[in-house]
């Protein structure tokens, strides 16, 4: 991922890049709210099929005034939406739903979880597999380009983009 060459370093052999402002970095602010481990447990669980607290709070372990936050703020952002379940002879309580937002994170964390599959697995092997429910096939994260090409990382340059700025003079 390094586009740079030696015409890019400075006369003291720096790369310039190194004085970047990154406070409008977009991966810092997606792991401000995505960042924590059971906000990706909570999306994992959706994915699932989880819908409700209890189910969440069963499944996960997570305690129950963590999890309240996490839901709420995955609630606030838009990732999640509640809709109003009632169970006969029950009072009404929210069951939560996936957003398309939300659903633009399956990418992320299923590279996540084939990470870990490959990495951090059990030796007998993943404890759940993705497939595609149309053909069996084994689902897996690629990266590709808008023309459709697969890409190697070592294809991959970064290049300043709109927002690109450098830091300012100290």
């Amino acid at each position: 991922m390094d586009a740079r060459n030696d015409a890019d370093e400075d006369a003291a052999g720096l790369d310039p890049r190194l004085d970047r402002d990154t406070s409008n970095c977009s991966i810092a602010r997606t792991l401000e709210i995505v960042g924590e481990k059971w906000t990706i447990l909570i999306l994992r669980e959706v994915w699932y099929g989880s819908s409700r607290f209890s189910e969440f709070e069963h499944v996960l372990g997570c305690p129950r005034n963590l999890l309240a936050e996490r839901l709420k703020m995955l609630v606030q952002e838009g990732i999640l939406a509640t809709e109003t379940y009632k169970e006969p002879g029950a009072r009404s309580r929210p069951r939560y739903v996936i957003t398309q937002k939300g659903m633009d994170l399956v990418p992320a964390v299923m590279g996540l979880m084939q990470w870990g599959d490959k990495y951090r697995a059990d030796p007998e092997g993943p404890a759940v597999e993705a497939r595609h429910r149309g053909c069996g096939g084994h689902v897996d994260i690629q990266i590709r380009c808008d023309r459709d090409h697969h890409v190697q990382l070592e294809d991959i340059e970064s290049i300043p983009g709109p927002a690109f700025r450098l830091r300012p003079a100290v």
